[in-house]
């Protein structure tokens, strides 16, 4: 049976997480130096145009057609979305499953085309994330083909193990390898994304390098307030991401929207902490990383802890990828804007924590963690499924950027990157601070000084 209310959450829930991306955008792009905010907007921006496209063709069959290959990837069923509209998907659509036996969705089924365009954003989303490891250095159209192939090798794979459950797609659909046989839990992409995200961004760091004058001059983040409205416009769009993910208007979806608000606050308090010990003075920067850092940790967890679970996990994420991302220095790589630090280890925190914090009371198909009787089952459970995407994705990472270095595609010289990569890659730059006219006057222009007589001498000085 369809249900109006849940079609219109999961369809809402699609437009928030899509506008996570342009989040992003502005979340990176005022953390990079003025010279190259515009491309690092467009790394962003592109990614909507080049997923949505190859979703379409072959990336949504390859998700979430029945398994092909021992839950590794799916058989293409569903390419170009053949047999999608006037379909249905769900547990209550199997002929074996009268309830659901997993997290979600609820007990009704959905148009599935609302299912494709929910995960369609999921899957924009993640390679928009890797850009920030290798800001102020990269060829747009280099990077464009990295999408491209990182998408199809290494997300829709991933995607596949981690999100399509057997019987969702149908009755006799079968599903990926964490989702039914491991059975680790990720309610919203903790491994598929931001694990498997911010491995890809370490390989790609070591791949490109460090930036001219690295670690020496680090790069100032140019605009401040763009980063605060980037992490607002995150935290907002998250609320689908996580939220949309019980694919339900009901209870489920309650549960993650309040985990979300909770363990992010957590978090931002954590991250702020560790600044005041570190440094004597909590900051704007530290705010916003920190909400982020929380939004990632509890992105796996939301549907099966408790509250005050939630608050726990933020607290730890917060604290831990605030010390995480001095990883860079002590090790050499040069992740320009913390992916590694955020994303990987804020994703294996959230992911690992589930294994001690989940409990049935919230989620009857999560099961308990370690602090709610559990055993240790769960946490080895978890810990299979990170280190098996964080291990894929690195390595298969590697070898993607490594190809397209070797062509010659990839990092701008050394003259674009010192002189700027917006002008050399787009033609453009982000602000104009000479020759528009205001007022009449040049901008950059001497204003006309007043003499005694009531005179004006053109180009004296004020």
């Amino acid at each position: 049976m369809l249900n109006a209310g849940d079609t219109a959450w999961v369809l809402a829930s699609a437009a928030l997480v899509m506008l996570m991306t342009p989040g992003l955008a502005f979340f990176y792009g005022g953390m990079v130096r003025v010279k190259s905010v515009l491309n690092m907007l467009m790394m962003n921006f592109i990614c909507l145009a080049i997923v949505s496209v190859l979703w379409v063709l072959y990336g949504f069959g390859e998700s979430f057609s029945s398994d092909a290959f021992g839950g590794l990837i799916g058989n293409f069923t569903h390419a170009g979305l053949s047999n999608t509209w006037g379909h249905l998907v769900g547990l209550a659509t199997a002929a074996t499953d009268t309830s659901p036996a997993v997290a979600w969705p609820g007990s009704d089924a959905l148009p599935m085309l609302a299912f494709v365009m929910f995960q369609l954003m999921f899957a924009v989303i993640t390679p928009a994330l890797i850009s920030g490891a290798i800001a102020d250095r990269v060829k747009f159209w280099g990077w464009a083909l990295f999408v491209v192939l990182w998408v199809t090798i290494v997300y829709f794979p991933v995607a596949h193990w981690v999100f399509s459950f057997d019987g969702f797609m149908g009755s006799d659909a079968l599903g990926g390898w964490i989702a039914n046989k491991l059975k680790a839990f990720d309610f919203a992409g903790g491994t598929a994304v931001h694990i498997n995200a911010g491995a890809a961004g370490l390989a790609l760091a070591i791949v490109l390098g460090k930036r001219k004058g690295w670690p020496r001059d680090v790069g100032r983040p140019h605009n401040i307030p763009f980063v605060l409205l980037g992490a607002a416009l995150l935290w907002f769009g998250w609320y689908g991401f996580n939220a949309g993910s019980a694919l339900s208007a009901g209870d489920l979806a309650g549960v993650a929207f309040t985990n979300t608000t909770v363990a992010t606050a957590a978090a931002v308090l954590g991250w702020l902490l560790v600044e005041q010990l570190k440094f004597g003075k909590p900051t704007t920067l530290g705010a916003a990383s920190g909400a982020v850092a929380g939004l990632v940790a509890i992105t796996p967890a939301c549907g099966f802890v408790t509250p005050l679970g939630s608050i726990a996990i933020g607290v730890i994420a917060g604290a831990v990828c605030a010390l995480a991302i001095s990883l860079k220095y002590r090790f050499g790589f040069d992740d320009s804007l913390d992916v590694v630090g955020v994303h990987l280890v804020g994703g294996l925190v959230g992911t690992l924590l589930i294994g001690f914090f989940a409990s049935s009371s919230v989620n009857s198909a999560g099961g308990d963690g370690l602090f709610y009787g559990g055993g240790w089952s769960q946490l080895g459970k978890q810990a299979v499924a990170a280190f098996a995407v964080m291990g894929f994705s690195f390595i298969a990472t590697l070898i993607i950027g490594f190809i397209i270095k070797a062509a010659g595609g990839f990092r701008v010289s050394t003259e674009d990157e010192v002189s700027g990569i917006d002008e050399a890659q787009h033609a453009e730059s982000a602000y104009d601070f000479g020759g528009s006219v205001l007022g009449g006057h040049s901008a950059t222009a001497p204003s006309p000084v007043p003499t005694k007589d009531g005179a004006a001498l053109e180009g004296s000085k004020a």
